[in-house]
């Protein structure tokens, strides 16, 4: 069996704001298949104005916490952009990339399923990192 891969309908540039971009990445974060006790918080960090479109940067921070340790020893991140075009008429679609805090590869999200398992190899190699100091 394929795996289908999921993604959410991007708002287009006339409708983009901060917010709303912000609201659509947890929309997407919310299609991913990620186990129930991974906690996360997103938030919008910065504007960059290029000479073909503006990028909104965006973070979301994952952790485990739990009963006994509710705050999480490592936690791991997934950068966001969004790209709105200068040049394309403003009904198209944001673009949208992210990356994960380790790694230079840049994904789309209408590409590449987003895996659990990323998230555990950050943490888990932080906490090896920790250990050994």
């Amino acid at each position: 069996t394929k795996n289908v891969i999921k993604n959410i309908q991007w708002t287009t540039a006339k409708n983009f704001t901060v917010e709303r971009g912000r609201q659509q990445i947890e929309e997407l974060i919310s299609t991913w298949d990620i186990h129930e006790s991974w906690l996360h918080h997103s938030e919008f960090l910065d504007e960059e104005e290029l000479k073909d479109s503006t990028r909104y940067h965006y973070r979301a921070c994952w952790g485990l916490p739990t009963r006994r340790k509710p705050v999480p020893r490592a936690t791991a991140s997934v950068y966001f952009v969004i790209a709105v075009s200068k040049f394309k008429p403003d009904t198209v679609p944001v673009q949208v990339f992210y990356r994960l805090e380790s790694s230079r590869l840049i994904r789309r999200p209408e590409q590449c399923q987003f895996r659990e398992k990323w998230l555990q190899d950050i943490v888990a190699n932080k906490i090896a990192c920790i250990e050994r100091l």
